[in-house]
């Protein structure tokens, strides 16, 4: 008898995205009301026993959250528009994407607030102000973004889905009954969300960075990009353990900035989403996918 299945989910437009071990499971709210509910299986990299190790299974699963999400969110546009076929993208249209999509975090999350500590260093001299320093912008950087994007009208329907997504996989996950009236009472915020991943990510790196040089910028730039696999992997491995010991004090205390960092990136969903959510989470759990 396997474990049981841990499933994850992401938002998409007017819809959500359920995965399971080999699969995963679309639910989208088609123009005529009708929810559409897409399966397929998936090829996972991270189930080849190297790729598997922890630290790597990190970064691997990164990669194929990034490929996988993006092919999700270009399929949910097609459909929630009414097009009869989602536009399947190349191998070198997905490949531009997703550098295109790394190379504008590398930007933003890196070479931004790494070139701006620097300018203040003689401020903040020595390698572990600098890099709290360059923490903290690189925090702050995240807020005005989440803060900024949600502004969008569409952004807001995607945070309202991300709320379904996590009251669907909470109610699963206690072992109620798949319903609107259920998954309601629930929180919009789960440990195990990207969110909370993403500002792990921020204090591991401060860590990770402190023991690197400070000089020349374009070395101090070019190592932080080089190490964020490291990075990615350490976060994964903590993330995985807050949601493993859910219960535990100090794994509460762990997720908490988490969570209140989704009150920013989830909202309230109405009950027309959580029946989407539900009917993602009914598609991948149908497909009677266990872990051994």
């Amino acid at each position: 008898m396997g474990k049981p299945v841990q499933y994850g989910g992401q938002a998409l437009i007017e819809g959500v995205m359920m995965r399971g071990p080999r699969a995963i499971a679309m639910a989208i709210r088609l123009p005529n009301g009708e929810i559409e509910v897409t399966k397929e299986d998936i090829r996972q990299w991270s189930q080849k026993p190297i790729l598997k190790l922890p630290i790597i299974r990190g970064f691997v699963a990164l990669i194929e959250s990034l490929i996988l999400g993006s092919k999700a969110l270009m399929f949910s546009a097609n459909r929630a528009v009414g097009e009869e076929e989602g536009e399947e993208l190349s191998f070198w249209e997905m490949a531009i994407t997703i550098i295109v999509a790394l190379g504008a975090g590398v930007l933003l999350f890196v070479g931004l607030p790494t070139a701006t500590a620097h300018l203040f260093k003689f401020l903040f001299p020595g390698s572990i102000l600098q890099n709290i320093l360059e923490g903290l912008i690189r925090l702050l950087i995240l807020f005005l973004y989440i803060i900024l994007i949600s502004r969008l009208k569409d952004i807001q329907r995607v945070f309202e889905y991300h709320g379904a997504e996590h009251k669907a996989i909470f109610a699963h996950e206690s072992g109620e009954e798949l319903s609107v009236e259920n998954a309601r009472k629930y929180s919009r915020m789960h440990p195990r969300c990207g969110t909370s991943f993403l500002l792990i990510v921020v204090v591991v790196s401060i860590f990770v960075f402190a023991f690197l040089g400070l000089e020349p910028l374009w070395w101090r730039i070019l190592s932080r990009i080089l190490l964020m696999p490291l990075v990615a992997g350490i976060s994964y491995e903590m993330l995985k353990i807050s949601g493993r010991h859910a219960n535990s004090i100090f794994c509460r205390w762990l997720v908490v900035p988490g969570l209140l960092l989704q009150k920013l990136t989830t909202r309230e969903p109405d009950d027309s989403q959580i029946e989407v959510a539900i009917a993602a989470l009914n598609g991948i759990i149908s497909t009677g996918q266990e872990l051994s």
